[in-house]
């Protein structure tokens, strides 16, 4: 049986965008395809009492501008030059991640989470608003009447929340989270990890 490599992503999270760019770089390298499992970060946060960095570090002397120094040094390291804050963050990303579970049972899936993560974080849109999502998947050339019919069906929404479940069970706190086999791995300050594990495993 191949190794199975997994990505546990929410597109409202800008440490997962900064992992979608990097993911082809390490996959090139190792030869390994790295699977996308969409979940639901609030649903993760709420199911292990987690809170975002941005509540959890709130006040703390100096740890925001040490993060920030860390995604300087990461986006100049990867090349990442796209990004820009997203000013309606945080976004409820409820419908996008439903439209992930969506276009995953279909040919456009990688085409999606493209489009998605660009409308996130390099155009910023509000991506809660269903007339903004509309546009960005029309923009994208992507089925946008189908997908959003489709992430109202009910059995799409239940997918959701048993992704989100199903990674908490595995151990799961938050995203990104990385599993290569059975190993977990999170934040994107553990890429190198994934990809020795990958190379180590395969």
């Amino acid at each position: 049986m191949s190794l199975k490599a997994e990505f546990h992503f929410d597109f409202g999270s800008p440490n997962t965008y900064y992992c979608h760019q990097v993911i082809p770089e390490i996959e090139a390298r190792t030869g390994c395809k790295i699977e996308y499992f969409p979940i639901l970060l609030g649903g993760i946060f709420k199911a292990t009492n987690n809170k975002s960095p941005m509540e959890q570090f709130a006040g703390v002397k100096n740890k925001n501008e040490y993060n920030a120094l860390e995604t300087t040094r990461f986006k100049l390291k990867h090349g990442i030059s796209r990004f820009k804050m997203n000013v309606h963050f945080p976004v409820n990303t409820l419908h996008i991640m439903r439209g992930a579970i969506y276009a995953q049972h279909h040919d456009f899936y990688k085409e999606y989470i493209d489009a998605m993560y660009c409308s996130m974080w390099e155009q910023g849109l509000n991506m809660s608003d269903p007339d903004v999502i509309l546009q960005a998947l029309n923009d994208a050339g992507l089925p946008a009447a189908a997908i959003i019919a489709g992430s109202a069906d009910p059995a799409i929404k239940q997918e959701l929340i048993d992704n989100t479940n199903a990674s908490v069970e595995r151990g799961s706190f938050g995203a990104p989270t990385f599993y290569v086999g059975e190993e977990i791995f999170f934040g994107k300050d553990r890429l190198r990890e994934v990809e020795e594990a990958l190379l180590a495993q395969s």
